[in-house]
């Protein structure tokens, strides 16, 4: 099987850089995924793509040695399967709340006799190879959101769920369970200090912990605080940050 670049640079105690699909089209998939990029996330939960446009979003990342990666819009079995099946490398599981949440997602993304996943990897064996799925449960990645008050209760139950492989903070929703205004890089020191405590629980359990960013210096500074994966820009962010540095530039010098 192919192997799953994530896990090998984890392997070498590397921090892995994400990408974000927010854009629904197989062309904005490949460019993204040609700037370099560890892994790219076609998002399902906030983006404008629906299942049937995974499938040419997968194709066109996988063009690429970029790792393709699917966040589903919610805990739904039927749904990661489906994923998997297209050729996602990995899942990110939003609102997860507790422990039995954190399983029944790890159990979609495995194949018995340690999860439910049913057989038909119709394009994933494809993308992974002839063996997938005697391997597949060694190589796909299954992340859970910590963005709730419930979720950030039972944190350390779900860090200890077996098969999980990583904690996803999604800022802005953690935000709102903090009782502080929605935004992406959150310089609040409670917000920060319940990321240091999320990215603690998970290394304490053995697994890795992941934030979601919208900057680059953002980004550098949860790397340098121990982050195991950091989601740096989205496609949509670069396309609306270039067009207003070109027409602010552009305003600057006419006015």
């Amino acid at each position: 099987m192919r192997p799953n670049k994530i896990k090998q640079m984890w392997r070498d105690g590397k921090c892995v850089t994400l990408g974000w699909l927010s854009v629904s089209h197989g062309f904005t998939a490949e460019v993204m995924a040609r700037q370099g990029f560890d892994a790219l996330c076609v998002d399902l939960q906030h983006g404008t793509s629906e299942m049937n446009s995974v499938l040419p979003m997968l194709q066109a990342v996988s063009q690429t040695d970029t790792t393709p990666i699917v966040r589903v819009a919610w805990n739904e079995p039927a749904a990661i399967m489906r994923a998997l099946d297209l050729g996602a490398y990995g899942i990110i599981v939003p609102l997860v709340n507790t422990a039995a949440e954190a399983a029944m997602a790890v159990a979609a993304c495995r194949y018995p006799p340690v999860g439910m996943r049913s057989s038909g990897p119709v394009r994933a064996i494809q993308y992974g190879g002839a063996d997938y799925q005697s391997k597949a449960n060694d190589e796909i990645i299954v992340m859970a959101m910590i963005e709730t008050k419930e979720g950030l209760e039972n944190l350390d139950a779900i860090c200890a769920t077996p098969g999980l492989d990583a904690v996803y903070i999604g800022p802005a929703d953690l935000s709102f369970a903090l009782g502080l205004a929605p935004r992406g890089d959150n310089p609040d020191p409670l917000h920060l200090a319940t990321c240091d405590k999320i990215l603690k629980a998970a290394h304490k359990a053995g697994i890795k912990a992941a934030m979601h960013c919208a900057s680059a210096s953002f980004a550098a500074g949860a790397v340098k605080r121990g982050f195991d994966m950091v989601m740096l820009t989205s496609d949509l962010s670069c396309m609306i940050a270039g067009a207003r540095q070109q027409l602010d530039e552009l305003k600057a010098k006419t006015s």
